[in-house]
């Protein structure tokens, strides 16, 4: 079935005949005659009876002719919303990111807003976890994408997009790349890691508190990367959520007792936004959830 021809079908009761449909709808009439013959085979139903001078509905055109008008009234509320976001949205929209963000559903995700909606101006913010989340709070930001680990202040909204644990990256053939590795393994090692103030930097520490141990951190950088290099040049165990350790040529090792994970969540304060703000928080949620 196609919306098409649930339109012609409305189209030739509201005008009574073929002809007057057809001129209605700017197609010919046999077009018509056409799609509404396929309508009807496939819903196994006459809709129409144009055995007399007049047509007129069958009881089952009777039945499905009120949802037919339902559909294309919605199908035309879709479009006349989608227009208003197109056209109408203007405003200004303050983002936060996590320092080093490069996740690719974000930045295309700005990208494009940025191209399709030239009356929204989005300017973008760089920092670390707390500090954004403090911002929001403040008004300064309209939300924010953030890593964190337990839950944000009390009111902020935050929408999970990345839930996992927390891993050691190290280089093919090192002594700790192996299933069963622990937090306690570590001892020994220079630990890498996010600062203070960061999701991943939060599980790891508090991870390490729920078995008794010390958490200790030697080189903390503020971009992943940085650390994976550092890590495959030997300076250390790079402490990392796993999506962050993709491509980076490194061996991704689950630290089976790291309880506290490490979340990544787009946060907005609680209550009414600018429709520039919730437009782009809505494409943020599907393309990062879809990611």
């Amino acid at each position: 079935m196609e919306l098409h021809q649930l339109r012609y079908f409305a189209a030739i009761v509201d005008q009574g005949t073929f002809t007057a449909a057809a001129h209605r709808l700017h197609v010919s009439q046999s077009g018509v005659s056409a799609q509404l013959a396929k309508l009807e085979a496939e819903l196994g139903q006459k809709l129409l009876d144009r055995s007399g001078r007049q047509i007129r509905l069958t009881p089952a055109g009777e039945a499905v002719l009120p949802h037919a008008k339902n559909a294309l009234a919605a199908f035309e509320a879709i479009k006349h919303t989608a227009g208003e976001f197109a056209d109408a949205v203007r405003g200004r929209v303050r983002l936060g990111m996590i320092m080093g963000c490069s996740i690719p559903a974000f930045l295309d995700t700005v990208a494009d807003l940025c191209r399709t909606h030239p009356g929204i101006e989005v300017s973008l913010h760089e920092g670390y976890s707390d500090d954004l989340q403090a911002q929001v709070l403040a008004g300064s930001l309209d939300l924010a994408l953030i890593g964190y680990s337990g839950n944000v202040a009390q009111d902020l909204e935050a929408s999970v997009v990345i839930d996992e644990p927390i891993t050691a990256a190290v280089p093919a053939g090192h002594p700790l790349d192996r299933p069963d590795l622990r937090l306690g393994d570590l001892r020994g090692e220079k630990i890498l890691c996010l600062p203070l103030g960061t999701g991943i930097r939060a599980a790891y520490e508090d991870s390490c508190r729920r078995i008794g141990l010390n958490p200790r951190v030697d080189i903390d950088a503020s971009s992943p990367v940085t650390l994976l290099r550092l890590a495959g040049r030997g300076a250390g165990v790079a402490v990392l959520s796993a999506s962050s350790t993709q491509d980076a040529g490194l061996q991704t090792v689950p630290l089976t007792d790291a309880a506290t994970h490490a979340r990544l969540g787009l946060i907005t304060r609680r209550g009414q936004h600018s429709p520039a703000a919730q437009l782009l928080r809505t494409k943020l949620l599907a393309a990062l959830k879809a990611d």
